[in-house]
């Protein structure tokens, strides 16, 4: 995250209130203060507002936030990085790496290419390109300028959802068909349209934890968003029809015991029935 520095008073209990210029205008999201004493006297940090504007646009469309990338790493060029590569420019931003056959490899984005702009905004490091990126949707395009040795060139490049961003399931839920209540979750079951998006689980079935379900008075359990649960009190469990009849056969002060995979972990998350 790239934060507007302050010297402006943030007080306990600013957070999340406005930043605003001499003529009123609202440049930023107030968001914390470091403080050598602990009072509101130090340096203010504050969300910038387009930031914030695309956030806010994201979340009245669709509900969450996508983050979008283009199957490129980055990195800062250094001085002594240009001259043991023998690059043009001791600044700016060098790719160090495309995912094969990504967005960016599918453009023509080479390892050791230099970016000079994005979508004709100049790019002067590699936290910069990836913040700038952050705005645009999923879907859509953005326009790359690279220098590759002497040669300048051009190119399209498609912006998808970062693969491991646990919100990106949240798109292929219906609340009415997928809110698993006593969870308080919405689960999507893996399937063919599944199944691809998670090549590496241990396992070819199970549900998954797409999102924290909005306003349901569920039970509190440790689940988060990409979970991947494969069985409830030992018994493999596939649909969410199947999960939510099992805990509805389960009385009050009942164990529960859900086996889920996290972040390509197996592990146990156990609770009572209320």
């Amino acid at each position: 995250m790239i934060y507007i520095q302050t010297d402006a008073s943030i007080n306990p209990g600013n957070s999340g209130g406005p930043l605003v210029d001499m003529s009123g205008h609202v440049v930023g999201l107030n968001t914390m203060i470091f403080s050598q004493s602990g009072g509101s006297e130090g340096i203010g940090f504050a969300i910038p507002s387009d930031t914030l504007l695309n956030v806010y646009t994201q979340i009245r469309k669709e509900g969450h936030v996508h983050r979008g990338q283009i199957g490129a790493s980055v990195e800062t060029i250094t001085p002594l990085l240009a001259t043991g590569l023998g690059l043009a420019q001791d600044w700016g931003v060098l790719v160090a790496d495309v995912t094969p056959d990504g967005p960016a490899d599918r453009a023509g984005l080479h390892p050791g290419d230099v970016v000079l702009s994005l979508d004709g905004k100049p790019m002067e490091n590699a936290r910069q390109l990836e913040v700038n990126l952050y705005r645009f949707p999923v879907g859509g395009k953005v326009s790359l300028e690279v220098l590759r040795g002497t040669d300048r060139l051009t190119m399209d490049v498609s912006v998808t959802a970062q693969e491991d961003d646990p919100q990106r399931f949240a798109d292929l839920v219906n609340p009415e068909k997928n809110l698993i209540p006593k969870l308080g979750i919405l689960g999507v079951e893996i399937d063919k349209r599944l199944a691809p998006m998670l090549p590496d689980l241990r396992k070819q079935y199970g549900i998954v934890v797409a999102a924290r379900a909005s306003g349901a008075e569920g039970l509190d359990v440790d689940l988060r968003p990409g979970d991947v649960i494969y069985a409830i009190n030992n018994e493999p469990t596939s649909t969410v029809a199947a999960l939510v009849t099992t805990l509805g056969q389960i009385q009050s002060g009942g164990a529960v015991v859900l086996q889920l995979e996290r972040e390509g972990r197996l592990m146990y998350v156990a609770f009572e029935m209320e």
